[in-house]
């Protein structure tokens, strides 16, 4: 019957399909490797609610009141305090180098005023250039506080807290969201755009660029030639650089003139920063495309590196929110590297100074993919 001839043709397809299939470990791994890292990462690593946020503390006073809100925050699980500071600007570096996310000063004079019924002022700084890691804090901050001072507003102390109202505070929070005061999402977004855009481009592009060649046929001309893999490996990454610089310059007029995205700081550091992303990227792409066997293979090798980019980054998620283990993953990317960059210069108004450290690790990791990448590619031409 021709139904049956028809199944016998579908299943002699399907068996040819396995037999291809098996004969891709590569593939076969990917498949079952990307639901599992997709559900590590979603299950574990995500988390918009952050906890444990460093803070710094800058008391000015000495009384008991102060010394209940410097325990009260010390013991909510929202904060963990790391610095208490003396000098003046000393919590301000701290913010700007990204070293804290909330900064919470005691001025002198608390107890006194508070004793008085003045209502005295507790001022909270908070780095607002991700504005999803402030939200709960911020109000738990507030919990804390009040939660302290009722425990010390006690016999005649506690008529200040009812003279004030029901339900009021003894305390004045004054909230100063640093860098983002209106909290605008895509003041946070877009410079982090620009990193996941140009690492899309440089990493995947890059990546087919050998294992084209050799499904091509055109490899063997390639090793006719006088040029040297690092002369190979350059003359390779540059045209997909000029497609990188061309992106960068269309991201970077639209923050300014569409989404009015502050810039604070050298353009000249912006581009010095991004030219060293985009070539420590294309050394990545590089690399992954002498390893990758075909350019479907080359191209999932990809996407499983873009996957952890956007997610642990700091781009999608706040980066604070993951767990430990998640941020040390999270730093062997380039991608998590250059969003601290370009939004420390664009928000912050980093110098040279401050983004030091983060271009040193994007040097490193040059050197690291482009040596392996050279290397590499003299064993697939050996």
């Amino acid at each position: 019957m021709k139904w049956r001839a028809a199944l016998a043709r579908i299943a002699a397809m399907v068996f040819k399909e396995v037999r291809q299939m098996v004969r891709d470990p590569g593939t076969i791994g990917m498949m079952l490797m990307m639901p599992i890292v997709q559900l590590t990462i979603f299950g574990f690593a995500i988390n918009n609610d952050p906890r444990r946020l460093p803070m710094a503390l800058e008391i000015g006073d000495s009384s008991q009141f102060a010394r209940s809100i410097d325990a009260a925050l010390r013991n909510t699980t929202y904060f963990r305090v790391t610095h208490v500071v003396s000098e003046p600007g000393e919590g301000e570096r701290l913010l700007k180098d990204g070293a804290v996310q909330f900064l919470v000063t005691v001025p002198a004079d608390f107890g006194r005023d508070l004793v008085r019924g003045d209502r005295p002022q507790l001022l909270v700084t908070a780095d607002a250039t991700d504005p999803a890691s402030t939200g709960n804090a911020i109000g738990a901050i507030q919990q804390a506080v009040d939660g302290a001072l009722a425990q010390d507003l006690i016999g005649p102390l506690a008529l200040r807290g009812q003279a004030i109202g029901p339900g009021a505070s003894p305390v004045d929070l004054v909230i100063h969201r640093s860098y983002n005061p209106e909290g605008i999402t895509s003041h946070n977004t877009v410079p982090g755009l620009l990193a996941i855009v140009l690492s899309m481009t440089m990493v995947m592009l890059t990546a087919l660029s050998v294992t084209r060649e050799v499904e091509q046929g055109t490899m063997e001309n390639l090793l006719a030639t006088p040029l040297r893999p690092f002369e190979v490996m350059v003359g390779k990454i540059v045209p997909y650089l000029v497609i990188g610089v061309v992106q960068m310059a269309v991201i970077l007029l639209a923050a300014q003139v569409v989404f009015d995205v502050p810039f604070e700081g050298s353009v000249t550091l912006t581009l010095g920063s991004t030219l060293l992303f985009m070539v420590t990227s294309l050394a990545l792409g590089f690399m992954l495309s002498t390893i990758a066997a075909s350019q479907l293979q080359a191209m999932q090798m990809s996407f499983f590196y873009m996957l952890p980019s956007i997610l642990l980054s700091g781009f999608a998620f706040p980066f604070r929110g993951m767990p430990v283990w998640a941020q040390w993953l999270a730093e062997l990317l380039p991608t998590t590297h250059y969003i601290r960059l370009v939004r420390g210069i664009m928000l912050k108004g980093w110098t040279l100074g401050d983004a030091a450290w983060e271009l040193g690790v994007l040097a490193v990791m040059l050197g690291v993919l482009g040596t392996v990448a050279v290397r590499r590619y003299q064993d697939t031409v050996a």
